[in-house]
C-alpha cells in the first residue's frame, strides 16, 4: 500500500517571512464582493482625478493604454485571512498618473463603478506602492476581479484595492469608505493585523 497518493511531489517550501500574522497561503484567488459586480465596457471606462482645489484630470480607455506600464509580481492579503503569493499584474503607475497633478492633499478617497468607496493615505499610494492595474496573470482583468481596471495597493489589506475603480478624490481631510465606514480599520496594514476599528 502506498503512503504518498500518486501525483503528490511534496510540499511547495513554505516561507513564512511573507505570510503576515493571522494569515494562511492559498492558491486560488478567491472572488468577494460588497455588491453586484459592474460590466463595464471599455469605451465607457474613465479614471478621473479630483484635486483638492477641484482641478479634474481624466483618462480613458486609449490614454490609460498609452501610458508606460508595468508587470508588478506581489502578494495579495485578504482581511478574511487568505494570502496568495507572487500575483502578477500590468497596470500603471500611480506615479505616472499624478506625475503633473498638483496637490497639498494628504487623503484620498477612492470611488468605484457600483458605488464602492475605499480610504487611503496619498503617500501609500505613491513611490512604487500602488497601480491601476488592467491585466493578470497573463491575460485581460476579468469583470469579477475588478475589471476592466482595479486599483492594486499590495501592502494593505486586499479592500482597499478597489476594484472597478473610477475616481481618486483628494482631500485635505479623511473620510471613510464602505468597509471603514462598517467597522472595519481606517488603514488595513496586515502586518499589524489591522482588521477593525480598535485592532
Amino acid at each position: 500500500m502506498a503512503i504518498i497518493s500518486r501525483g503528490f511531489h511534496g510540499r511547495r517550501p513554505f516561507d513564512s517571512a511573507k505570510l503576515p500574522p493571522g494569515q494562511y497561503e492559498t492558491t486560488s484567488f478567491p472572488v468577494l464582493s460588497a455588491g453586484p459586480t459592474p460590466r463595464v465596457q471599455r469605451d465607457d471606462w474613465e479614471l478621473s482625478v479630483t484635486t483638492e482645489t477641484g482641478q479634474r484630470h481624466t483618462w480613458d480607455w486609449s490614454a490609460l493604454m498609452a501610458l508606460p506600464a508595468e508587470s508588478p509580481t506581489v502578494d495579495l492579503h485578504c482581511v478574511t485571512k487568505w494570502s496568495k503569493f507572487d500575483t502578477e499584474w500590468k497596470g500603471v503607475s500611480l506615479d505616472v498618473l499624478l506625475e503633473n497633478v498638483e496637490t497639498d492633499a494628504e487623503h484620498v478617497l477612492v470611488t468605484s463603478y457600483g458605488g464602492y468607496t475605499t480610504n487611503i493615505p496619498l503617500t501609500d499610494l505613491l513611490d512604487g506602492k500602488a497601480w491601476i492595474v488592467y491585466g493578470y496573470d497573463g491575460g485581460d482583468l476579468t469583470p469579477e476581479h475588478g475589471g476592466p481596471a482595479r486599483l492594486l495597493v499590495p501592502h494593505l489589506y486586499l479592500w482597499k484595492s478597489a476594484k472597478w475603480v473610477r475616481g481618486l478624490e483628494l482631500r485635505q481631510s479623511d473620510v471613510p469608505g464602505f468597509w471603514e465606514g462598517a467597522g472595519y480599520h481606517n488603514y488595513g496594514d496586515p502586518w499589524r493585523e489591522q482588521r477593525y476599528q480598535g485592532d
